[in-house]
């Protein structure tokens, strides 16, 4: 828990995952520039919110990496061991991981959420169409260590990182999770992850500023938690999102703007905000594939196998750990 946490666990009568989201917004906010992490857009508003966006005409790398597994299926099960459990980093809807299931004959599943409310109703959902499986639900932030059920404590394991959540973090903080979800999953395991690929300006920028507004409402939307949970006072009307490339660090980034001058106040703690400030809130890197296979071997992990479609728009790779 940060001293920020801390701190208002002993003012507010928060449980400990809100006080920790209390202690990051404050100590984020706090900084210049200001920042919120994006590991916070997921209640389940935003999951529902995210889960639209997947389906938008502009953003592709669902319905593309959806193609790679469903073409490579095969080739993923080959080298895949029989009866493994399958753990999913931070589980969302369960249309990708259904082509897993049905390609490989897996022992368990593990969905791994922040979102508990969430990820109970997709294993719900899951297990009337695979009766058979144990799935056994973790809620935990995946991005620091967790335990895993002790039911496939004698399975080999796989991991599951799909679409392009390794972007969201700083390439340090990929090799961190990587790292650590190679000593969750232990000795001899397998991964199974997607990563974005880089590619021109004009679709990346159309992906992250859909016409129909839906990236708006979910970059939004965690001002809505923010304001629900926490007794903050964003006027969501005096921001606004923007998304843009950044050419020389091969990423897209994800703003708030402030429309105006203006002080917002949350558990006490008040933030001003200049006309045009903004609230960075997420990041999207881009990999080239030698850059990906760089980044996995410096966190321990062998590329065995990359695919990618024909247009190479996206890639899906199988590590093992070395």
């Amino acid at each position: 828990m940060n001293v920020h946490a801390a701190a208002l666990a002993k003012a507010y009568p928060f449980d400990e995952a809100t006080s920790a989201f209390a202690g990051d917004v404050i100590g984020d906010l706090a900084r210049h520039p200001k920042r919120l992490s994006p590991k916070y857009f997921y209640d389940a508003a935003g999951s529902e919110l995210f889960e639209q966006i997947t389906v938008l005409p502009e953003y592709y790398p669902t319905r593309t990496e959806l193609g790679i597994l469903r073409d490579r299926g095969d080739e993923i099960a080959a080298i895949i061991p029989q009866g493994a459990a399958l753990v999913e980093f931070g589980a969302g809807a369960t249309t990708k991981v259904r082509l897993l299931l049905e390609h490989c004959e897996f022992g368990a599943y593990v969905p791994v959420d922040i979102s508990g409310d969430f990820l109970k109703a997709q294993a719900d959902g899951l297990r009337k169409d695979f009766p058979d499986l144990g799935i056994y639900p973790v809620a935990a932030d995946f991005t620091t260590p967790f335990a895993l059920p002790e039911a496939v404590a004698d399975l080999p394991k796989v991991g599951f990182f799909p679409g392009s959540t390794l972007g969201n973090f700083e390439p340090q903080e990929a090799a961190s999770f990587l790292r650590s979800a190679r000593k969750i999953l232990g000795h001899g395991a397998q991964m199974i992850i997607g990563v974005d690929l880089e590619k021109d300006e004009r679709t990346l920028y159309d992906a992250y500023n859909d016409a129909a507004g839906v990236t708006a409402r979910f970059n939004l939307n965690v001002l809505v938690r923010i304001n629900r949970e926490l007794g903050g006072n964003f006027d969501l009307s005096s921001f606004m999102h923007r998304s843009i490339y950044n050419r020389d660090r091969h990423r897209i980034e994800m703003h708030l703007i402030s429309r105006k001058a203006q002080t917002v106040r949350i558990l006490g703690n008040t933030f001003a905000f200049r006309p045009g400030e903004t609230i960075h809130t997420e990041n999207s890197y881009k990999y080239s594939l030698e850059r990906f296979t760089a980044l996995a071997r410096s966190a321990g992990w062998t590329v065995r196998e990359s695919w990618t479609d024909a247009a190479r728009m996206f890639s899906v790779h199988a590590l093992t750990a070395e």
